[in-house]
């Protein structure tokens, strides 16, 4: 077919790569396709885009001239229209080459990546709901770079969730659900793009790094037997499947792009499954059994195949350069390295945009020795995890006794409310009297949980981690909406039991620990409180005194003390001072004072209060971070 396939995942932070579009690139490539990966701000595709125009035309008008290495200066006057970035370039100061540049520079400006689109397909994948803006503005932007809207493809977990919100603000019928069907993207085309394995290739393209990487990625089931109401898994995956096939896929992805090192699965409820032992067996049998290493594979080797076999040349030269760059480190012999230098520059292969895939296979020779000499081969722990969590009700001593014939690290058990905890509590006794002792949890609050369960779920953690020395981290996690038109695009939804100050203290706490909270009862109990009545202080108290509590020293009330309070410097610290205020209030007072601490807005213009106690406890809340970072 050799179609130009453009896939896109819109500029948010994300831990995973994009796996649908992943799947998505194997197919195209394996019907003919050239298949671009873009992940950043589409103004700068479009700029890239009319720069490539611009190269091939000076390549044609002057082919004497080496166009590349100028290709930071012609993007960024493409991009910027301004003269001083030609400055020590002569060359590019002649009149007719300025004349070129004047013109592909109107060209940008014109939008002509608009009216004159170069992709004969596109595809964007969506994520959360709260992404809305953003990923709306990336389709609206991307469709256009399509030669046909028809052939703009929209796919994922928003879009699935929200189709006529996405239809109604792009123009464009999402795809809703999986690629799970032959003749989803190409009528009468049988492949099953669902189970297809991914092209790793594509993360090479772009300068962002996923937090989770090396590993393999899949499924070995699909969708879950539960209809918890605050779970989008069954509109995402409405039917339970009880068994997929890792292996093929695995070895799919080490003979084209390397081994793996770990192997994170996305089943949403494996315990499930009537095919659980099967998986397990299928796990070990794919090289992560119980104590399983990884040795760190030759990427060099990865790359001058997949360059010598055409696949995916741009990713893999980009690779190359940087494989190049990590070798000049590496190398401790001065002259060595001054001649690995003077051979790179020669072939024009320091930089990627200058780099050519036979330049790169011409060094070959020269350059393999050098990194065979550098490679260090090394093994790793290997390590499988079941990210999405597993089913604390449906967790035996014999499933547990089967899952620890595999590295699993960590267990991860979702305890998603307070009723849950008997379950709960036997699940992790089971998991540990099975030798499984690293473990993880999802701990869902803001939905029809109080603010004291949730600190409840964390102390029993803390306590099942001294008692049974094992290694527990509590992931808390705020619930919102997804199909509620007021909250779906912003993360703004207030459970029954919660207020905007209860959040923001959770969110204060966790900010300084890292969104997670660990073994150590000094630990939690410096975070979240020694009993559930310093627990409800924290929640009431300003949000500045909770990120810095052992910051409140004389030298900090010092500097605060003639705005924040009447009271000497040396009395007791500003977050004592505070409490002791609070608690002076009478009961009509505190009434007074927690409706506006609740709606978590201090400035003067946004409440109203006449009392003078009350505002006098309200100051406190005005302090800011800026404040107190100053110290």
């Amino acid at each position: 077919m050799n179609r130009k396939i453009l896939l896109v995942e819109p500029n948010y932070k994300n831990k995973y790569p994009p796996i649908g579009l992943m799947k998505l690139a194997t197919y195209y490539r394996m019907v003919g396709d050239d298949v671009r990966f873009y992940k950043g701000d589409m103004r700068l595709l479009a700029v890239e885009l009319i720069c490539e125009d611009l190269l091939k035309h000076l390549e044609i008008c002057y082919p004497d001239i080496f166009w590349k290495e100028y290709y930071p200066v012609l993007f960024n006057f493409v991009k910027l229209g301004k003269y001083d970035v030609l400055d020590n370039q002569p060359l590019l100061q002649s009149e007719c080459i300025l004349d070129a540049l004047k013109e592909y520079r109107k060209k940008y400006k014109d939008k002509e990546y608009f009216t004159n689109p170069k992709f004969d397909k596109v595809g964007i994948t969506t994520l959360f709901t709260f992404y809305w803006n953003i990923t709306i503005d990336t389709i609206n932007f991307a469709k256009q770079l399509c030669k046909s809207e028809k052939d703009v493809m929209v796919g994922g977990i928003m879009s699935s969730l929200l189709p006529n919100e996405v239809y109604e603000a792009t123009g464009i019928h999402p795809f809703i659900g999986l690629l799970n069907h032959a003749g989803d993207v190409d009528e009468g085309n049988s492949l099953i793009i669902d189970e297809l394995p991914l092209d790793y290739s594509i993360l090479e393209e772009i300068d962002y790094v996923y937090p989770a990487h090396n590993a393999y990625f899949g499924y070995t089931t699909r969708g879950c037997v539960n209809k918890c109401k605050f779970c989008a898994v069954p509109e995402l995956e409405k039917e339970y499947r009880n068994y997929i096939s890792l292996k093929n896929c695995i070895d799919a992805t080490k003979d084209h792009f390397g081994e793996q090192r770990n192997l994170l699965l996305l089943d949403n409820n494996v315990l499930a499954s009537s095919c659980y032992d099967k998986i397990i067996d299928e796990i070990k049998e794919c090289g992560f059994e119980k104590n399983a290493t990884y040795i760190v594979p030759d990427e060099y080797s990865i790359v001058i195949n997949n360059l010598k076999q055409s696949y995916n040349d741009r990713a893999y030269i980009r690779k190359a350069v940087k494989i190049y760059k990590d070798l000049m480190g590496r190398i401790k012999d001065t002259s060595i390295k001054k001649e690995l230098y003077a051979k790179l520059e020669e072939a024009h292969c320091l930089f990627s945009y200058t780099a050519t895939k036979e330049s790169i296979l011409n060094l070959d020779d020269y350059v393999r020795p050098l990194y065979e000499n550098a490679h260090k081969v090394s093994k790793r722990k290997r390590i499988v995890d079941f990210n999405q969590g597993i089913d604390s009700r449906l967790i035996t001593d014999a499933n547990m006794k089967k899952l620890s014939e595999v590295n699993i690290e960590p267990l991860r058990i979702a305890f998603d409310h307070w009723k849950l905890r008997d379950i709960y509590e036997k699940a992790v006794r089971v998991a540990v009297n099975n030798g499984i002792t690293k473990l993880s949890n999802y701990l869902l609050y803001n939905f029809d949980d109080k603010p004291e369960e949730l600190y409840y779920r964390l102390r029993m953690n803390v306590e099942l981690c001294e008692e049974l020395d094992a290694t527990i981290y509590s992931f808390p996690m705020k619930y919102h909406p997804i199909n509620d038109k007021d909250f779906f695009m912003n993360r703004d939804y207030i459970g029954k039991h919660w207020n905007r100050k209860f959040i923001r203290a959770v969110q204060a706490v966790l900010n300084s620990t890292k969104g997670k909270i660990g073994k150590g009862v000094d630990f939690f109990e410096e975070a979240f409180g020694k009993n559930i009545e310093d627990f409800w202080r924290i929640m009431w108290m300003p949000e500045t005194f909770i990120i810095y509590r052992r910051m409140y020293d004389a030298n900090l009330r010092i500097q605060l003390v003639g705005r924040y309070t009447k009271q000497s410097a040396n009395d007791c610290d500003l977050a004592n001072e505070w409490w002791d205020k609070f608690n002076a209030l009478s009961s009509e007072q505190l009434t007074i004072a927690k409706k506006i601490i609740a709606n978590n807005k201090f400035k003067d213009d946004e409440y109203k209060c006449n009392d003078l106690d009350v505002r006098e406890v309200l100051s406190y809340y005005k302090i800011t971070r800026n404040v107190a970072e100053r110290m």
